[in-house]
């Protein structure tokens, strides 16, 4: 049965699941839906036009699906989509899409999202990712499953964070990070490979040498980036197909790579 706490709102116009828990003094705003055995704590809001799937966790304070914190919003009808079994924190904010970008904000699955974490309009997290305290995201931002982003890391807007990347805290973040490394600075960096990550992830020591080599190619050896990508897909791409995502990642980079 859904439990809604006394001092609690729920608009006329939301829709609960069974085993919904809503706390004391939260919200659930307009054509918001709310899946299967989601916990909802104290004085946590969600706005509207959010779409929430089944086991997710809100800690108390959160506000989620807010408008877009953008100076050309006037009020057009945008949308949140948030999957399942992600836990979000204290005063975690997430803001749902906007007009000018994909009318929506995206977050996957299994995602552990830290206090104070911040998802701007029109981002686009994947799945298993882990945002430490006070990780922020501007707007349009893309993130890729199992990356791990530091504490007070700030992205720019339109950057792409690769997946498995290893995002030390404090980092400021302008340009594309490429899936599989680790990264770091102000401006931000790859450092190398995020070899323990792979590892613990069941990549083989192969495919860890395969985009070991790739990663000098890029940052080591003084190409072009063009040229760097033709002599990875001529010399590494053929004997391990984990690079085609390094591969496709830097070929479609609008903003640039990080170098």
């Amino acid at each position: 049965m859904v439990s809604i706490h006394q001092t609690a709102f729920v608009d006329k116009n939301a829709e609960l699941s069974e085993d919904v828990s809503i706390g004391a003094y939260s919200i659930i705003g307009p054509e918001v839906r709310i899946g299967p055995r989601c916990v909802i704590g104290s004085h946590v809001v969600i706005e509207k036009d959010t779409e929430i799937g089944s086991d997710n966790k809100f800690g108390p304070f959160c506000t989620i699906g807010m408008d877009p914190q953008s100076i050309k919003y006037k009020g057009e009808k945008t949308t949140l989509h948030i999957g399942n079994n992600n836990t979000f924190r204290e005063y975690v904010n997430i803001d749902r899409g906007s007009p000018e970008g994909h009318l929506k904000t995206v977050i996957g699955d299994e995602n552990f999202i830290m206090s104070y974490s911040h998802i701007a309009h029109d981002c686009i997290v994947g799945n298993k990712t882990v945002f430490a305290n006070v990780a922020t995201l501007a707007g349009h931002v893309e993130i890729g499953d199992w990356t791990i982003i530091g504490g007070l890391a700030a992205i720019h807007q339109f950057v792409r964070i690769g997946s498995h990347v290893m995002l030390a805290g404090n980092s400021a973040v302008v340009q594309d990070i490429p899936p599989f490394v680790i990264a770091q600075g102000d401006r931000c960096v790859p450092q190398g490979i995020n070899t323990i990550g792979l590892s613990r992830r069941g990549f083989s020591q192969e495919a860890i040498s395969a985009i070991k080599d790739a990663y000098r190619i890029i940052y080591n050896q003084k190409l072009k980036l063009r040229d760097a990508i033709q002599k990875i897909e001529t010399e590494l791409l053929p004997g391990c197909s984990e690079l085609k995502v390094f591969v496709d990642f830097l070929k479609s980079s609008e903003r640039g790579i990080a170098r």
